[in-house]
């Protein structure tokens, strides 16, 4: 397997060079692990194999690792610890599975029927759809099987913690709820209010798991897990944000998918209900409450900061 650096670069800003490699470095480690994982757990069914390599191994942006990693460093300061390395690069790469399955089954003619994913066919087009929906349904519990895996952390307490976290991230009161709602949306008209919540659920759920998962295979304490998970809750939301004002005024060819989908399905996003520059305020002002729930660990948390303004400022 390659070897990556994992070194702790206190970035700068989410354009200084430190951040920036830094990011590549954790983007670069997970896929390693990913194609390490993907490698051990193919079977005899060759072509699940392929899809789930597909869908997994596409060139995504690895935010959800980073931030994994990023939580996961703050009990560290700068020192290096290669035990910590590999156990939180195995938390990513779980994350990074479910993100992957949800991916593949959102785009499903079902689903929001998308064609394509970061600029390639999406995975039931790729493949077929039947094929896709076993990828997706291998890549989910692939990932509870990393996060089982006394690899992933020798204290079965800690494991076990972060099995719940991502199934409670996945479940009904998260990822799947969220879609549900999604799809509900198409048929009425959500309010802000219910827009929220719905997102909440979608795309914040597991921005949530990976930053709370970070802390606990760092070791966190109560008090950071507490700040964590504050931090969190205001990230996802403001991600989901910027994902609507990318979507009313991107670029297809950029984002690697069709833009203004939402609209066209007749669901009311972020932007059609706040305007596009309050939207742009409120996606803003989360970040500086998320970033201002870190204070109290400035001298470790400029990563995961950064992170925070990286995901409101991003282009795809």
């Amino acid at each position: 397997m390659r070897q990556h650096r994992l070194t702790r670069r206190l970035a700068d800003s989410v354009t200084g060079p430190a951040f920036e490699q830094q990011l590549r470095d954790d983007a670069a480690a997970c896929e390693s692990v990913l194609e390490g994982l993907l490698t051990t757990a193919a079977g005899p069914a060759t072509r699940l194999s392929a899809a789930m390599r597909y869908a997994v191994l596409n060139g995504g942006k690895r935010m959800r690792a980073a931030l994994v990693m990023g939580a996961a460093r703050l009990m560290q300061g700068g020192a290096q610890d290669e035990a910590l390395d590999r156990r939180m690069v195995r938390v990513a790469a779980a994350v990074e599975c479910l993100h992957a399955y949800s991916l593949v089954h959102d785009d499903l003619p079902a689903m929001d029927d998308a064609a394509t994913r970061r600029g390639q066919p999406s995975t039931h087009l790729a493949f077929d759809e039947a094929t896709a929906i076993l990828a997706g349904d291998a890549l989910q519990t692939m990932a509870f099987e990393i996060l089982a895996d006394p690899l992933t952390h020798p204290d079965p307490a800690v494991r076990v913690a972060l099995v719940m976290e991502l199934a409670q991230a996945a479940g009904a009161a998260g990822m799947a709820g969220g879609q549900m709602l999604d799809i509900e949306a198409e048929a009425s008209s959500f309010d802000l209010e219910q827009t929220k919540t719905m997102q909440m659920m979608k795309t914040g759920a597991l921005m949530s798991c990976a930053v709370v998962s970070g802390g606990l295979v760092g070791g966190a304490d109560s008090q950071l897990l507490t700040a964590l998970r504050a931090y969190a809750r205001q990230l996802g939301l403001a991600f989901q944000i910027a994902d609507d004002l990318l979507d009313y005024r991107g670029d297809a060819a950029v984002l690697g998918k069709p833009a203004g989908q939402d609209a066209l399905r007749g669901k009311a996003g972020f932007v059609t209900l706040m305007g596009y520059e309050q939207a742009a305020a409120a996606a803003q002002a989360m970040i500086d409450t998320a970033n201002a729930a870190l204070m109290p660990w400035q001298n470790t948390a400029g990563y995961l900061q950064n992170l925070a303004t990286f995901a409101i400022t991003r282009k795809r």
